[in-house]
């Protein structure tokens, strides 16, 4: 398992990008060693992927980007109603861990859900709609952003409630052992659900059980207006998950190829029977807490300096060119593709049509 590195306890770390390691007597270090900068990490994990698959990679990731950009320009004229979180900046996470997944593995999300769904393959015209509450949306308009989900695509759920995904992923990874079908399940978290009581109790009976569950923690630096170091222990969120027993390794969010890589070996792991896996992911986000945000705890140049320095697609862009995988031009060509793609879809979702006042009452019960 290159890239990590167990020690009798069974805490595992990288020696890519910010290590966290938990030591047998409870206590936590951070350790400044890694194997190579952030800026500049090995060229290997790049050139492992086909082309095909990294054109793939940056489309989902654009389309990311796009979809929530949009969205922010639409909310602002009024066109879609309560709030949205905003994806945009993390989206290397999302796309580094589903790209290896398949439509029967199951992930569950967060209030900051779009761009989960997109990864996890769901269909965003439908989700646009959804987003405009219109009956043709994925929940028929009725869930809205932060309740957004496509069972039919194994995406769970995104959730108001923080620290309500983990639960939902040891019922989907306790079937999927029980049954041995061979799939996983993943909880996408983030550092303020890391801190629930439900994420603690989720953490060990996965472990107990020895389930095919990963647990992938954004940590954006706040929860809400909060700074991560406030308000968590240790600030270690990878090294708190290795103390429930887990393999648990911390990367960074501006490399999808360090994810890409993370997530593999934890899925194998899964696939495979040897039980659950943590990865924390250093990330950022370019926009407010919602829409709404003013972001008064921020400070003046932070989300310039982040666009300009941790932009997980521009990193993307110039890994692949200098190891020569992909031109320029075939990028920029996914960049003109997906944003006409995301303008019809505004337009779409724009003109469809609202639920009726009968809609109000379907849904309510399911069915068996």
């Amino acid at each position: 398992m290159s890239g990590w590195t167990s020690g009798g306890s069974g805490r595992l770390h990288s020696p890519r990008s910010l290590e966290a390691v938990s030591k047998p007597s409870g206590d936590c270090e951070r350790v400044a060693k890694p194997a190579q900068s952030r800026a500049e990490p090995s060229r290997e994990n790049a050139v492992q992927l086909s082309r095909e698959a990294l054109i793939k990679a940056y489309r989902d990731m654009v389309t990311i980007r796009r979809f929530e950009e949009r969205v922010q320009e639409e909310f602002s004229k009024g066109g879609i109603p309560g709030f949205v979180h905003l994806y945009a900046g993390e989206e290397a996470a999302a796309v580094g861990v589903c790209s290896h997944l398949g439509p029967r593995d199951y992930i569950a999300s967060t209030h900051r859900g779009h761009g989960h769904s997109i990864a996890k393959g769901c269909d965003v015209t439908l989700m646009m709609q959804e987003l405009f509450a219109k009956k043709g949306g994925l929940c028929g308009g009725k869930g809205g952003s932060m309740h957004i989900a496509d069972l039919d695509r194994g995406m769970l759920g995104a959730n108001g409630i923080v620290g309500g995904g983990p639960p939902l992923v040891i019922g989907a990874a306790l079937t999927a052992k029980t049954l041995g079908r061979g799939t996983v399940a993943v909880s996408f978290t983030g550092d303020g659900g890391s801190n629930q009581g439900t994420t603690f109790e989720a953490m060990n009976m996965a472990v107990v059980l020895k389930l095919p569950a990963i647990f992938v923690f954004e940590n954006n630096q706040y929860g809400e207006g909060t700074g991560v170091g406030y308000a968590v222990g240790s600030r270690d969120i990878a090294g708190r998950a290795a103390g429930f027993g887990l393999p648990a390794v911390k990367v960074s969010g501006d490399d999808f190829f360090a994810v890409h890589e993370a997530a593999a070996e934890a899925v194998e792991r899964a696939r495979n029977g040897g039980g659950p896996s943590a990865i924390e992911v250093d990330t950022c986000r370019f926009y407010g807490h919602h829409s709404g945000d003013a972001q008064l705890y921020r400070g003046k140049d932070e989300v310039r300096q982040l666009r300009d320095k941790r932009d997980c697609l521009k990193n993307f862009r110039r890994r692949v060119g200098e190891a020569a995988l992909l031109e320029m031009a075939e990028l920029d060509a996914v960049e003109s593709e997906v944003a006409a793609r995301i303008d019809r879809v505004v337009e779409i979702a724009r003109s469809a049509a609202p639920p009726t006042e009968a809609d109000l009452l379907t849904d309510v019960y399911v069915s068996y």
